[in-house]
């Protein structure tokens, strides 16, 4: 039986809030696939995962995401709806994680959770903003599966190496700020130039 450490909860934790951030129906399924199939062992409280019953809705809501959040301008309303369902799956997700531990140890692991997917999910957003504009779907169809790739291997490292998993992780919310830093000053120009251009021009 594989014993977990705080140290290795924790390192899971980051790296699957991150993942679930991107994409919690793809975090969730190769979770569950992963612990059905006895291809990695999670920690107890998320044993549930494995269950039929959530790999089949896990799967079926992936298979949804992976087409609305490929359409220019619905991917927004998509994301926007996800606010409320990723980080507080997250949180769950990281709280059965911990289960283990002290009340506590899994309070601080469900908001640590739900606040690196919010950041995740907060950073996907943001860029997608600025990219949806685009009038080809090209770059946005290309943004949605890189992120379902990272979320699907991010997920499988860390079932597998979880400090590796959450250095990566933990860079990626480095970047995920400079991100959303970046999509705002761009919405900002933006903004600022279709307003000179729509606004009348001023007379002498």
């Amino acid at each position: 039986m594989t014993i977990f450490t705080p140290a290795n909860i924790a390192a899971l934790i980051i790296a699957s809030s991150f993942a679930a951030g991107l994409n919690v129906y793809a975090t969730v399924l190769t979770l569950g696939l992963l612990s059905h199939t006895h291809a990695a062992s999670l920690p107890p409280g998320l044993e549930m995962l494995g269950q039929w019953w959530v790999i089949g809705l896990s799967g079926a809501m992936f298979a949804l995401e992976f087409v609305a959040d490929k359409i220019p301008g619905f991917d927004m309303v998509w994301n926007a709806l996800h606010t409320f369902v990723r980080p507080p799956i997250a949180a769950l997700i990281a709280y059965q994680a911990s289960a283990q531990l002290s009340p506590g140890m899994k309070l601080a692991a469900a908001l640590a959770g739900g606040g690196i997917a919010l950041v995740s999910h907060g950073s996907k957003t943001a860029v997608r903003a600025a990219v949806t504009p685009s009038p080809e779907p090209v770059s946005n169809i290309a943004l949605s599966t890189s992120e379902d790739v990272l979320a699907v291997g991010l997920t499988w490292l860390t079932t597998k190496h979880p400090w590796i998993a959450a250095a990566i992780a933990a860079t990626l919310i480095i970047c995920a700020v400079f991100a959303v830093r970046w999509s705002v000053r761009l919405l900002k120009k933006l903004w600022t130039r279709r307003s000179s251009v729509t606004s009348p021009a001023s007379t002498p």
